[in-house]
């Protein structure tokens, strides 16, 4: 009798293990899980280690490792299960609503000072945004994927991660996760990929070019650029609204004297709020299952490619403007990588590229200008792709 007690114990005991064993990680892990954790890992090494972009590497790193515990299908815990505190956070990614919160927090946090004293910089900004429509034509040709597709992995070439977001959410939901990594990977990566495309498109003496300084801008100005510039952009294409109109609602709260408070709370709590959870949860959605996929491999390649573009047609921009520009209103070509919207990495490259040929020349105020300018123009042109593909 004890003996048949026993054996029935152990019988029991071992069903149990052996349920409680299904549903562990280690039972349903795959070798995909594993590789996206190591990439989570290298996210969060080069947040915290080589200081790149921390406030996004580091959430969206830590997010990955979130995104890639294997568990047993059916919990209810995984970011695209409906009713997981993952999916209710992940909702403001999926219907796009955290990319306008981060608009205005940096339109709170951003003086355009640079841009309305030299207003030629703005086309600057313009002429970066041709990376977009590069790789737009690349994915529709080269990549196989379908317009709408196309159209949200172009993107990337503005190196704006909101903007990427944002877009990719409206024309291909289900490549929204290579898309922001890819895009916010490039923003990071802005130091190591730009410095070797500005030094090979210039020369000596072009990388010496000292511009004149920055006129004083006045109060009036400062106010009087959100409102008209939220009036023609978003009248030229409303569609870009949700990103535009917070833009320069945010700068308007910064400039106006008035709302202090508002705009601190805009570029400070608000935001940093809004890139905890846009961070996590984008590095969340980036499950093995779906994301390691031979068109996440191209949309990596791709957005390189846009990101490369970019930087390429803003340098070889200035270039060309130069032809028509007398000697002492010549503009510096190593401000014209800061085209692209990293805002203010781009510029800083501009500046610590121009200091190592001429340590009297800095070039940060100057490269401001087409930096803010290429939020707009990225913003911008995804209202153009989301009123014609949307």
């Amino acid at each position: 009798m004890l003996t048949l007690l026993q054996s029935g114990f152990g019988s029991f005991i071992a069903e149990n293990l052996q349920t409680f064993w299904g549903f562990t990680g280690f039972a349903n892990a795959t070798w995909q899980h594993f590789v996206m954790i190591a990439f989570g890992l290298v996210f969060i090494y080069l947040g915290i280690a080589k200081k790149w972009e921390p406030m996004l590497l580091v959430p969206i790193g830590f997010g990955i490792l979130v995104g890639n515990i294997p568990f047993f299908p059916g919990l209810g815990i995984g970011i695209y299960e409906e009713g997981s505190v993952l999916n209710y956070l992940h909702f403001g990614v999926m219907k796009g609503v955290y990319p306008p919160l981060i608009f205005l927090g940096i339109g709170a946090m951003t003086d355009f000072s640079a841009l309305l004293s030299n207003p030629k910089l703005i086309t600057i900004g313009a002429a970066a945004q041709f990376g977009i429509f590069g790789a737009y034509i690349l994915a529709l040709t080269v990549g196989g994927f379908s317009a709408a597709e196309a159209g949200a992995i172009g993107i990337i070439g503005g190196a704006d991660g909101p903007t990427a977001i944002f877009l990719s959410s409206k024309l291909a939901p289900d490549l929204m996760g290579a898309i922001a990594i890819a895009a916010y990977s490039y923003m990071a990566l802005v130091p190591l990929i730009q410095p070797p495309i500005m030094k090979l498109l210039t020369t000596d003496k072009e990388r010496r070019i000292k511009m004149k300084p920055p006129r004083a801008v006045s109060s009036t100005e400062k106010i009087l650029f959100p409102i008209i510039g939220f009036l023609l952009t978003c009248f030229l294409v409303p569609s870009g609204l949700p990103l535009l109109g917070m833009l320069f609602f945010g700068n308007l709260l910064k400039e106006s004297g008035v709302t202090k408070r508002l705009a601190t709370t805009a570029g400070g709590p608000l935001i940093d709020i809004v890139t905890i959870l846009i961070g996590l949860t984008v590095g969340a959605s980036t499950q093995a299952t779906t994301f390691l996929t031979p068109k996440s491999v191209i949309i990596f390649c791709l957005g390189a490619l846009s990101f490369i573009i970019a930087t390429c047609a803003g340098v070889l921009y200035v270039k060309l403007l130069n032809l028509f520009l007398k000697p002492e209103n010549k503009i510096n070509p190593l401000i014209g990588n800061a085209g692209v919207s990293a805002v203010p990495d781009s510029a800083r490259v501009s500046q610590e590229v121009g200091l190592h040929y001429d340590k009297t020349n800095h070039l940060l105020m100057h490269a401001m200008g087409p930096n803010v300018a290429g939020v707009i123009g990225s913003a911008v042109a995804a209202g153009i792709l989301l009123g014609f593909l949307g």
